[in-house]
């Protein structure tokens, strides 16, 4: 690692920084992990696009149907590839507590720079909170490398801001993303944002959050490579605005993206998200690939209503990579 435990929060403050994204996993078409497109698709990211961190194998990544040896090879893929290049934070989330920290003391040995654990899902509503914080200080307590919180109505609830103030109080948790409403994650960093960089997972609020908040952190989505091209940064480009102060430069560049996000968000279908994404990575140059069972793919005709709505979004393509 590159920082003790003990230095965990002042390290993530000094470089925890920018734009960060949740990678998706390309599969072969029998379902392999496409090693070869990951590492094309990475150094695309971080060289081209100007991504500052890397989300590995989250739910973008389809960890549910992932086995444990196979979420351990992407953290390795994504160390070996953003060497010198950018950070990774590693998604160990999982119902077995066992497996967390087994993901967590690989991605520590491994050197990733940090890991995210999602709340755990409760099937028991009672002493609610505390169970949470026993939840967070046993994991804390098992691995020095830094952790961020991740909450998420998929849990089933989401973790309040006092709940929040709390975790904070752990000596390696350095980061939560956040996914909620406005009002929560404000409330939040009145309460804790001088223990832990918040963050929500919504691009179109980023802007905001700089300039409200002074948040320094965007963790993390897939919108920072699906929303730019190698010859179109625009996102890129309103963050560096907004972050040295040049905030109506930066508001303009953020809204110039309206029409891609209306066409990206507009046809996406409601239960094929993982695989409208890659389509569109594919569109993009880069390797999107093909989803694993139960995950639904796309059908002809929402891949043509797609690549229409691709191609009148104003989104440059210019010298973007080629796939395949």
């Amino acid at each position: 690692m590159k920082y003790s435990r003990k230095d965990a929060k002042t390290f993530a403050r000094e470089q925890m920084k920018g734009i960060w994204a949740a990678a998706l996993m390309p599969f072969k078409a029998d379902l392999s992990i496409d090693e070869d497109g990951f590492r094309r698709n990475v150094a695309h990211w971080t060289e081209e696009l100007g991504i500052d961190g890397l989300f590995i194998a989250g739910k973008q990544g389809e960890f549910f149907s992932m086995s444990i040896e196979e979420r351990k090879r992407a953290f390795d893929l994504a160390v070996a590839a953003t060497a010198g290049r950018g950070a990774t934070i590693m998604s160990c989330s999982d119902q077995n507590m066992d497996v967390v920290i087994d993901l967590a003391r690989h991605a520590q040995k491994i050197g990733a720079d940090y890991i995210v654990v999602h709340a755990p899902v409760l099937h028991f509503f009672k002493a609610h909170d505390e169970t949470v914080l026993n939840y967070y200080r046993t994991i804390a307590s098992k691995v020095d490398i830094g952790i961020a919180l991740w909450s998420h109505p998929d849990s089933g609830y989401v973790m309040s801001p006092q709940l929040c103030n709390q975790l904070a109080d752990i000596e390696n948790v350095v980061a939560i993303k956040y996914s909620v409403e406005r009002p929560m994650y404000r409330e939040l960093t009145r309460l804790a944002g001088d223990r832990i960089l918040i963050s929500t997972a919504s691009e179109e609020e980023w802007f905001d959050n700089i300039v409200e908040f002074g948040w320094q952190l965007y963790l993390c989505s897939s919108p920072p490579y699906l929303l730019q091209s190698v010859t179109d940064r625009r996102m890129r480009t309103y963050t560096d605005l907004a972050f040295g102060g040049r905030i109506e430069e930066a508001l303009a560049v953020r809204d110039s993206l309206n029409p891609v996000r209306a066409a990206l968000r507009g046809t996406r279908p409601p239960e094929k998200p993982h695989a409208h994404q890659k389509y569109w990575q594919e569109l993009l140059g880069q390797v999107g690939g093909a989803v694993r069972p139960p995950l639904l793919g796309l059908t002809e005709e929402e891949r043509a209503t797609t690549r229409r709505a691709f191609e009148a979004c104003g989104l440059q393509t210019g010298a973007a990579r080629k796939a395949g």
